[in-house]
């Protein structure tokens, strides 16, 4: 196995990571995904680019949704996240995501900042999740509309030393959120020391 350079935009995040397992067969498909059966490794891909959006208010606090997951009978804290629309890029995704599971809609497409790519299943899936920071303010917390309470059961605006804490007991533990988080404190562990 070749080591791969790590992709630094979300372009290169949804790129097949796994050309060369050949023969490729489709097994299953329905509207949201399909399984392949790439050379014996079975994946599960989407026709779009997925998407998670790291949304920090005024610089010391994290905005997560609780998300019904009736597969693993809970309601999870996690990032606004998603799959793009046919069409849009992954940045109007993100913007999508974040005003319909947060109800915050910002208009300026420059505000979401795109982060290093992560894998969700390495085992699973062949392509990196699109992510994106957007630094808000209070004021537009606050000022949030409605969001989509068929999935999402509440907001919580939670100080990062809350948010490490919650990681720690295990409150928080799906591995896209604890990664993407995880990777934000590291890389402001010097303002996150300085917060509390």
């Amino acid at each position: 196995m070749n080591r791969r350079a790590v992709p630094h935009s979300p372009a290169e995040g949804s790129e097949i990571l796994c050309p060369d397992l050949l023969p490729v067969k489709e097994e299953y498909r329905n509207q949201w995904f399909k399984v392949m059966d790439r050379a014996s490794y079975f994946t599960l891909e989407y026709d779009r680019p997925q998407v998670v959006v790291l949304p920090v208010v005024d610089a010391h606090s994290i905005l997560m949704v609780r998300v019904k997951r009736p597969i693993i009978n809970d309601c999870p804290l996690e990032l606004p996240a998603g799959d793009s629309m046919p069409h849009e890029t992954p940045v109007e995704a993100a913007r999508r995501e974040l005003s319909e599971e947060a109800g915050i809609y910002i208009d300026e497409l420059d505000r979401f900042k795109p982060v290093i790519p992560i894998s969700e299943m390495p085992g699973r899936m062949p392509v990196l999740l699109s992510v994106f920071q957007i630094e808000l303010t209070t004021d537009e917390f606050n000022s949030r509309k409605t969001f989509d309470g068929n999935e999402i059961t509440s907001l919580e605006l939670l100080p990062v030393k809350t948010v490490m804490e919650k990681i720690v007991a295990g409150e928080i533990y799906l591995s896209s959120p604890v990664a993407i988080i995880s990777r934000f404190i590291f890389s402001n562990i010097k303002e996150v020391i300085a917060n509390e």
